[in-house]
């Protein structure tokens, strides 16, 4: 594996989704996603896989979940242990998708972030965790505005200790 990186859109307070969905339609920022993550590993928890319309295309999806679920076009692991016995055989980046326990339980191991910060608040059940700004780098990439909602994207790399 190459790089781990973690893909996510983000409200003032952190909101990620609510109900089990995104909570903002910002096509820009989807554009970026998918430009992103085209012909590359997605790793995700079984509710954001359960969220898809449909599998996400030119995308390997790898789903963390206890269940066992059979279906031959995902990779399934089990643990964050079997995720990086997983990995360990990709010779590419690695795409974390969400949702908000995934990105809590990988963020410590992600060496790079791509974030979308929106300037704007709604209600949300799902959180993205806080971003110790001491343990990253960060640099502007562009602004954008969709329907009347500004944001801004950003990379972040992770200092070396």
């Amino acid at each position: 594996m190459k790089n781990l990186i973690i893909i996510a859109a983000i409200g003032q307070n952190n909101e990620l989704g609510l109900d089990n969905k995104l909570i903002w339609h910002l096509p820009q920022d989807m554009k970026l996603f998918r430009e992103n993550t085209m012909n590359k590993n997605v790793v995700m928890g079984l509710k954001t896989f359960q969220s898809l319309p449909k599998l996400l295309k030119g995308r390997h999806h790898i789903v963390i979940t206890h269940q066992n679920i059979e279906n031959p076009d995902i990779t399934i692991v089990h643990s964050i242990e079997e995720l990086f016995a997983y990995l360990q055989t990709i010779d590419d980046d690695v795409y974390i998708i969400g949702g908000a326990s995934i990105y809590k339980a990988l963020m410590p191991f992600a060496n790079k972030m791509l974030i979308t910060h929106i300037e704007q608040t709604h209600e949300a059940d799902a959180f993205f965790p806080e971003i110790v700004e001491d343990e990253w780098d960060r640099e502007f990439i562009k602004e954008n505005e969709d329907n009347g909602i500004k944001y801004e994207h950003y990379s972040y790399t992770k200092k070396l200790k």
